[in-house]
């Protein structure tokens, strides 16, 4: 809905705090790091540092596709890029080589979650295909979800997996939810809908268990996000 050109409009942020590095993926498909970020303590005469570009990966990616997803890992060493060309793009901090792509997703990639001791990401697509790849042997694991059963994950942004089972309300389809998150301490599931709820669950959440429900979005929502400290949630949706 943004009056300004794809080049100047991004869905993809992340940050690595000890890295002090921005990732920004635009929606033509380039990714830029800006470097030396302090977003913590970010005063608003150092805002210009923001537009300091230290890398930029678009020969890298070779995509013209908009990004939906930037996520550095737990321990930063690695930057994972998900792409509406259907395919997963890994880089090597801090130099960002090109680590290995990831082919193996059957349509655009929604969402990607690091483990937390940084050795395999689970990503789920527009078909609603949850898939795991070991970062290790760089190939996609496809007894992932048997062979992580006890991988604890750095969070729960892709919205499906056993223990997210239960954030569907009954007779909704795979798109009612826009959006999933997990606290730091893993013990809560936060969810975003279309219909503008912001819902909170016990991890793990299973089918018929029942959650608290807040409305305060005009519409769909669209991002939620645990503050470090477990006890804020943050939310966007709707065009409010």
């Amino acid at each position: 809905m943004s009056f300004q050109p794809p080049q100047n409009q991004s869905r993809g942020v992340c940050y690595g705090k000890r890295l002090g590095h921005l990732a920004v993926a635009n929606n033509n498909g380039d990714v830029t790091i800006r470097k030396d970020i302090d977003l913590v303590n970010l005063r608003q005469d150092d805002a210009e540092t923001l537009s300091k570009v230290y890398k930029r990966l678009k020969t890298g990616l070779k995509t013209k596709e908009w990004i939906e997803v930037v996520l550095y890992s737990p321990n930063e060493k690695l930057l994972a890029i998900g792409s509406h060309d259907n395919n997963i793009y890994v880089f090597e901090t801090p130099t960002y080589s090109k680590s290995h792509i990831y082919k193996k997703s059957s349509s655009y990639i929604t969402c990607i979650d690091f483990d937390l001791d940084s050795k395999y990401i689970r990503s789920v697509d527009g078909s609603y295909e949850l898939l795991f790849f070991d970062m290790k042997k760089k190939n996609q694991d496809p007894h992932g979800p048997s062979n992580t059963q006890k991988t604890m994950w750095a969070d729960q942004t892709c919205k499906l997996g056993w223990n997210v089972q239960g954030i569907y309300p009954k007779g909704c389809d795979g798109s009612h939810i826009n959006t999933c998150a997990m606290s730091k301490d893993q013990k809560m599931i936060a969810t975003g809908d279309d219909y503008g709820f912001v819902s909170f669950y016990r991890n793990p959440c299973l089918e018929k268990h029942k959650g608290l429900h807040y409305m305060g979005h005009s519409e769909h929502v669209t991002t939620v996000k645990f503050a470090g400290d477990g006890k804020t949630v943050f939310s966007v949706g709707g065009q409010d």
